[in-house]
């Protein structure tokens, strides 16, 4: 699997592609020379970066179990690919076994994950808060203030579930079907992208893509 991601400055972060299995992350600069390369882990989900040079990894079982990097389930990283901080769980929660939705906004990132699907709030100060939520594996969200939307959930891809949050749940606010613009039903997608309030869905080609949001 690759992933690729923008930094500030022009920057991109490519994992996969070309790369050796202790360094599979490399960091290019705007004139297209790769600066340098470091280990992130196997089996990334999601790789995703936000404007204050902070880098996060998520990955799914067969890292979690095999990996050191991987075996926390959610890692954060400096644009240098210094570790700085990866998830632990408190006291009486289930570890990350595979993350199935994730969200990145600036200095914070959400996370829902198997095998109990609670909602992780992760910031960048260290500072993280879990919450049931009324949807099992949603495949997507987007997050706003206390407002946060999930797409899909069990068998139902194309359903979205609008809930408010407070301080230990999501609660549901209402439900919808999201179609493609022309009317068509949306089929399930691989991995939509939340960024904040905004969520990014594939279409039948690498070049199109749908976005929706709270």
């Amino acid at each position: 699997m690759t992933d690729l991601d923008a930094l500030p400055n022009g920057r991109f972060i490519l994992q996969g592609y070309g790369a050796t299995e202790d360094q599979n992350a490399q960091i290019y600069c705007t004139d297209g020379r790769r600066r340098h390369s470091f280990a992130i882990g196997s089996a990334v989900e999601f790789l995703m970066a936000d404007r204050r040079h902070q880098i996060w990894t998520a990955y799914f079982d067969e890292g979690v179990h095999v990996d050191p990097i991987s075996a926390a389930g959610l890692v954060r990283w400096d644009s240098g690919g210094n570790q700085r901080w990866r998830y632990t769980p408190p006291e009486g929660i289930e570890y990350i076994d595979t993350v199935y939705a994730f969200n990145v906004d600036d200095d914070v990132a959400w996370a829902c994950y198997y095998p109990t699907f609670p909602l992780l709030e992760a910031r960048t100060n260290g500072e993280i808060r879990l919450r049931k939520t009324p949807v099992v594996a949603p495949a997507g969200m987007a997050v706003h203030r206390e407002q946060i939307m999930m797409l899909g959930g069990g068998r139902q891809p194309d359903r979205l579930h609008h809930c408010r949050m407070t301080e230990h749940e999501a609660l549901l606010v209402e439900e919808a079907c999201l179609t493609l613009p022309n009317g068509a039903p949306l089929k399930r997608c691989a991995s939509p992208v939340g960024r904040g309030r905004h969520l990014y869905l594939r279409g039948t080609s690498p070049r199109q893509w749908y976005v929706t949001g709270i």
